[in-house]
C-alpha cells in the first residue's frame, strides 16, 4: 500500500499550478509508486487563486498566510513556487519546521540567499528538491547514458543556450521577474541556471568562467497590483517602471574534465520561442537537443563502416551525418504517458516526472537529485560569472556554501 504524503504549495501562479496538476496525475501514471500525494493546502497572496486551488485543483484548504501552510500538521512537503526573492524566507521556515522542501529554481534571488537556504536545510536534515525539470526529459536522460557509457568518447566541447522571447516585447509587463527586488538577478537566475545545471549534470563541474551581461529593454509597463506575469502585455502610453536586472547573460567556461564550453541566455531575443538547447561534442560523436523539439535528438557517431568494393575493403564515409532519434517508450519514463515511438510528451509531463521522483525520495527517506546541493553548485558558477562582469576577466568557481 502506498504511503500518503501531505503537500503544501506556496505560490499559485503558473508554476504552482503546474506542480499541483502534476501531483494529482501521479497515481494514474505510476501504478508502482511507493507514495500517494495528498493536496492539503495552497497558499497565495491573492485570495481568488487559493479559492481556485480548492475548487478546481483538489486542495483541501486555501490560505493567504504562508505560515499556515507550512505549519499545517498534515503537511510533509512544502513546494515553494513564489517569486525568487521569497525563496529564502519560505524555504528556511519550512526546513526549520521539519518539512521536506521542494523549491523552484534558483532557490533564492542571489547566490548568497541560496547558500543560506542550503545551510538551513542541511542543518534541519530535510530532503530537498529543486525545479531543474529539463533534466527529466527522456532523451536528455538518454544523452546522459550515452556519455556515461563512453559512446561519445572524451567530451571536448559543450554549447548551452536558453533563448526565449518572453521579454522581447517592450510592452511586456514589469512583472517581478524584471525587478531585482522580486527576482534578484535576471536571466542568470531565471533561465541560464537551467542551461548550466544541465551542463554540469551531463559533463561535470565547471572550473572557471568569463562573461558579460546586458539589459536591452530598460523600461516596461507597470502591472496592476497582484496582476500580470511575464507573458502579459501592457498598452502604449501605460506608465512604466525601470527594469533592474539583466535581459542577457553569456559566458565561456572551462570544465573540470578539460572540456571547453560557452553559454548564452536571453529573454529579449527575437526568433527563438523557448530554445533551451545543448550541443555536446566528443572524440567519437556528438548530440544535439532542443526543448522546442524536445521529442527529437540529433546524434552523430564517428565510427566508420568498412564495405567490400571491387578494389578491396574501404571505409564508407558517404553516410556521414546526423541521425534524428525520436522519443518513445524505450526511453526512461516516456511510456508512462504514451506508448510507442514518436508519440510526443510535453512540458508539464516533465514536471510530473520531477514530482514523482521527489515524492519517491521522500517516501524512501533518500535525498533527491537535483536538490539544494545542486542549486548551490549552480549559484557558485553564477557568482563567478557576476564577478567577471566587473573584472572583465576569468574568474575561478568557488563554492558560496556556508559552514555547518
Amino acid at each position: 500500500m502506498s504511503r500518503q504524503i501531505g503537500i503544501a504549495v506556496i505560490g499559485f501562479g503558473w508554476m504552482g499550478q503546474a506542480h499541483s496538476r502534476s501531483f494529482a496525475r501521479i497515481p494514474s501514471l505510476f501504478p508502482d509508486r511507493v507514495a500517494d500525494p495528498r493536496l492539503v493546502i495552497c497558499a497565495d497572496n491573492v485570495a481568488t487563486r487559493t479559492e481556485e486551488a480548492v475548487r478546481s485543483f483538489g486542495f483541501e484548504h486555501g490560505t493567504t498566510d504562508p505560515a499556515e501552510a507550512i505549519e499545517h500538521p498534515d503537511v510533509d512537503v512544502v513546494v515553494v513556487s513564489a517569486p525568487n526573492m521569497l525563496h529564502e524566507e519560505l524555504s528556511v521556515a519550512a526546513a526549520e519546521a521539519g518539512k521536506h522542501v521542494f523549491c523552484e529554481k534558483p532557490v533564492g534571488g542571489t547566490p548568497e540567499q541560496t547558500a543560506r537556504v542550503e545551510l538551513a536545510a542541511r542543518k534541519a536534515g530535510v530532503i530537498t528538491g529543486v525545479g531543474y525539470n529539463y533534466r527529466w526529459a527522456p532523451l536528455v536522460l538518454y544523452a546522459k547514458q550515452l556519455i556515461v557509457d563512453g559512446v561519445l568518447g572524451e567530451i571536448t566541447n559543450y554549447r548551452g543556450r536558453f533563448f526565449s522571447m518572453y521579454g522581447a516585447d517592450p510592452l511586456g509587463l514589469l512583472s517581478w521577474r524584471f525587478e531585482h527586488d522580486g527576482a534578484g538577478y535576471g536571466v542568470s537566475s531565471d533561465i541560464l541556471s537551467h542551461s548550466i545545471d544541465l551542463a554540469m549534470m551531463l559533463n561535470g563541474p565547471i572550473d572557471e568562467v568569463v562573461g558579460l551581461e546586458r539589459t536591452f529593454i530598460p523600461l516596461r509597463p507597470i502591472p496592476s497590483p497582484g496582476e500580470g506575469n511575464h507573458y502579459d502585455r501592457g498598452k502604449p502610453g501605460d506608465p512604466t517602471g525601470p527594469v533592474t536586472n539583466e535581459d542577457y547573460a553569456g559566458c565561456m567556461a572551462r570544465f573540470a574534465n578539460g572540456a571547453v564550453g560557452n553559454f548564452e541566455a536571453s529573454r529579449a531575443i527575437v526568433g527563438p520561442q523557448s530554445q533551451m538547447a545543448f550541443e555536446i561534442y566528443g572524440t567519437n560523436g556528438s548530440i544535439q537537443w532542443n526543448l522546442e523539439t524536445m521529442n527529437e535528438m540529433r546524434i552523430f557517431l564517428a565510427n566508420k563502416v568498412e564495405v567490400e568494393t571491387t578494389s578491396g575493403r574501404e571505409v564508407d564515409v558517404l553516410h556521414d551525418g546526423y541521425t534524428t532519434v525520436y522519443a518513445g517508450d524505450r526511453y526512461p519514463y516516456h511510456g508512462a504517458f504514451v506508448p510507442g515511438d514518436a508519440n510526443a510528451i510535453g512540458y508539464e509531463d516533465l514536471k510530473v516526472i520531477e514530482d514523482y521522483n521527489f515524492l519517491t525520495a521522500v517516501a524512501n527517506g533518500m535525498q533527491h537529485e537535483p536538490g539544494f546541493t545542486e542549486a548551490l553548485a549552480y549559484v557558485s558558477v553564477q557568482a563567478a560569472l557576476i564577478r567577471s562582469w566587473s573584472s572583465n576577466g576569468w574568474e575561478k568557481v568557488t563554492s558560496v556554501g556556508l559552514g555547518s
